[in-house]
């Protein structure tokens, strides 16, 4: 026969079976989470290791990408104020040979953007 005795002691020890079962499930679950942060830890750290020299080295090209843009800009720069100096020397110099023609094509090159200009007003009222 069962006793109320008999009874209450399974019930404790099924109780603290189910305890102790719960506790391991719990210890298991917080060492796989654990596991798994420390695994997941290590491959950040392996993939910072990896990458950061990369960023690192594109970081340089671009640097020096920009430095050599500035060089050809300044290069540019500098070729263009000699040819326009060039030029500007070559006027200059046909303008003081020839005066009269000069001033004759100045004239033409004025009359040809005058008609221009007024052949566009004309164009858009209509």
């Amino acid at each position: 026969m069962i006793t109320a005795a008999n009874s209450t002691q399974n019930t404790r020890h099924a109780v603290d079976s189910l305890t102790t079962s719960a506790e391991h499930a719990i210890d298991s679950g917080r060492n796989y989470a654990n596991s798994a942060l420390d695994s997941a830890d290590d491959k950040i750290h392996n993939l910072r290791n990896t990458v950061q020299p990369a960023l690192e080295k594109l970081s340089r090209k671009a640097g020096e990408y920009a430095h050599q843009g500035m060089d050809m800009a300044a290069q540019a720069k500098d070729k263009a104020r000699e040819s326009l100096s060039q030029y500007s020397a070559a006027t200059g110099r046909y303008v003081a040979d020839k005066p009269v023609q000069s001033v004759l094509i100045a004239a033409a090159v004025g009359a040809a953007v005058a008609l221009l200009v007024s052949s566009a007003r004309n164009r858009n009222r209509y």
